[in-house]
């Protein structure tokens, strides 16, 4: 009588399953998902620069042409508006005015959101929500306040009126998304470097402010572009050509009884030019800085 050896049974994978009628179904429907999702999208980016094509063509063709191509190309609506109508200046003014708004609500949101961020204090969430509730004014309730504070300051028909009254709406947000920011660094990495002999100032530059580089991008950026676009408190806190804006300058383009639809469009190109390059640069931080800015319940 013969002994059968019994051999315990090896672990093999299982032989891979044929696909089936529902995943090869959802294979083949997935290009047809994908046109459902770029088609919209190239609809809205035609929708979106056509406008800004139709600007071009009048900025750079000739006075009196029809061509949907311009040819030839001329820029003789920029020589225009930059020399005659004196967007040199109005340039300038928003240069100074976007820089200026850009470091003071970019210096005062860090401090603000830091002592916000790291420090208890009796108050602080009726603060955030006057913060909050601040977003809701529109600025043309204030403007006669502010024409009043600032014709007895002197600050009237100057960039440093425009510069404050920019700020002071542009800050509060600031705040809020920088404080959210701060929160979501660790505040044991300062507590070290205080252990290690740091102050807290000097914790906050060695270990904090490095890892703000994309809030401080994010809220500078956004404070440059409102300043640069801000039209109504330039037309209403500057009387004087000297001290116009881009946004005030291209109104003024526009004539009683004609308008050279040419030296509007050169200077549109003028005042968008600015703004496309800042979001060109800038646009990889934007969204990091913003959703780490959220604000915690």
């Amino acid at each position: 009588m013969t002994e059968t050896l019994i051999r315990p049974p090896v672990d093999t994978p299982p032989p891979p399953r044929p696909p089936t009628k529902r995943r090869r179904r959802a294979v083949a429907e997935e290009p047809g998902k994908r046109w459902l999702i770029h088609l919209p999208l190239v609809v809205y980016l035609l929708f979106t620069l056509i406008p800004f094509y139709w600007m071009l063509v009048f900025a750079v063709r000739p006075t009196g042409s029809t061509q949907l191509v311009p040819w030839p190309i001329t820029f003789e609506h920029f020589d225009t508006v930059w020399n005659d109508i004196g967007f040199g200046i109005f340039f300038y003014n928003s240069v100074v005015m976007g820089l200026g708004v850009l470091v003071f609500v970019t210096v005062l949101s860090v401090m603000g959101g830091y002592a916000l961020a790291r420090f208890k204090f009796r108050g602080q969430k009726v603060f955030l929500l006057a913060m909050l509730c601040t977003q809701f004014i529109p600025g043309a309730m204030m403007l006669i306040p502010l024409f009043v504070i600032f014709k007895s300051a002197g600050l009237l028909n100057s960039i440093t009126g425009l510069i404050i009254a920019e700020v002071a709406f542009q800050l509060p947000l600031s705040l809020i998304l920088m404080s959210g920011f701060i929160r979501n660094i660790s505040v044991e990495l300062e507590e070290a470097a205080m252990v290690d002999g740091c102050s807290r100032l000097r914790a906050f530059f060695a270990v904090t402010l490095p890892q703000l580089k994309p809030a401080l991008v994010a809220v500078g950026s956004f404070a440059f572009i409102g300043a640069w676009n801000q039209f109504l408190f330039a037309l209403m806190f500057a009387s004087r050509q000297d001290k116009f804006t881009l946004p005030v300058g291209l109104s003024y383009a526009l004539g009683e009884f004609n308008t050279d639809f040419g030296a509007l469009a050169a200077g549109g190109v003028v005042a968008a030019v600015p703004v496309v390059l800042v979001f060109a640069v800038v646009q990889r931080f934007l969204v990091q800085g913003l959703s780490a800015g959220a604000v915690k319940g």
